[in-house]
């Protein structure tokens, strides 16, 4: 059985992935950095109310420190990792991945600034 050289740097289970396996996990790495600070950065606006208290720091709730900046940093780190996984698993084209893994960041902080809204982020309609 023969191989046929195809002049592409790496390769996965036989299949040309255009770049080598330290360099694809450099990649997913700075993505996944880089999704989480842009979800925590998005996020600090909407949580400040809740950390400041208001008047009388009657609507001060520290929960949002230790229970929702985790969660949103890992879910911002995660997302746009994930996309880039599976999408050079399946494309093989690094620039098609890192377009994907954008746009998965995207719609992932859009989602977070829709779903998520702590207490006294929004005033009440009249």
């Amino acid at each position: 059985m023969s191989r046929r050289t195809t002049g592409q740097a790496g390769s996965t289970a036989g299949q040309p992935t255009g770049m080598r396996p330290t360099t694809r996990g450099a990649v997913g790495c700075l993505l996944a950095g880089l999704g989480a600070t842009t979800a925590a950065l998005v996020w600090a606006p909407l949580a400040a109310p809740s950390i400041d208290g208001g008047f009388e720091d009657e609507a001060r709730d520290l929960s949002v420190l230790y229970v929702d900046l985790p969660l949103v940093a890992l879910g911002g780190a995660l997302v746009p990792l994930l996309a880039w996984t599976l999408t050079t698993r399946r494309v093989h084209r690094p620039w098609a991945a890192a377009l994907v893994a954008a746009a998965a960041l995207a719609l992932g902080v859009w989602g977070l600034v829709e779903w998520w809204t702590p207490r006294g982020g929004h005033p009440a309609p009249s």
